[in-house]
């Protein structure tokens, strides 16, 4: 039996829509942000996928910021009292941070299995070689 061969799928396509990177079927998670085992169209195993805080980082670098800038804007300009940020700025936050993190997440890990993106490791140093000998001119 031959083994299948994988087309090669976009991992900003399949991350995004929360999909299988190597077969774009399967689901990818298992509730908001918790990833499946594995997919269950293909079997592939999604215990290499480590985004660890990547999507939390994206977030509050291109969000977050903005967002609260919004917040430090409306505080400086119009001092208004706490119940206006109530009904703005935590709207504005929650809605600009919270569904990001499902798309940037499933991005990472498809860009993970795309590149086949590993720990790192340290090199070992290699074992130093004996220079060759000089000959003298003649």
């Amino acid at each position: 039996m031959t083994p299948r061969v994988w087309p090669k799928l976009s991992p900003y396509k399949t991350g995004m829509r929360g999909r299988c990177p190597r077969c774009g079927e399967g689901k990818l998670f298992d509730g908001f942000l918790t990833l499946k085992p594995r997919c269950e169209a293909c079997g592939l195993d999604y215990s290499f996928a480590d985004p660890a805080d990547g999507p939390a980082f994206f977030v509050m670098m291109f969000v977050c910021i903005p967002a609260l800038s919004f917040a430090l804007w409306l505080e400086l300009a119009y001092e208004p009292p706490g119940w206006v940020h109530l009904v703005t700025t935590l709207p504005i936050v929650l809605l600009t941070c919270i569904p990001p993190l499902r798309p940037l997440k499933g991005w990472l890990v498809a860009s993970q299995f795309f590149f086949k993106a590993e720990e790192g490791r340290l090199a070992k140093p290699r074992p130093a070689q004996a220079p060759a000998p000089e000959t003298a001119p003649h």
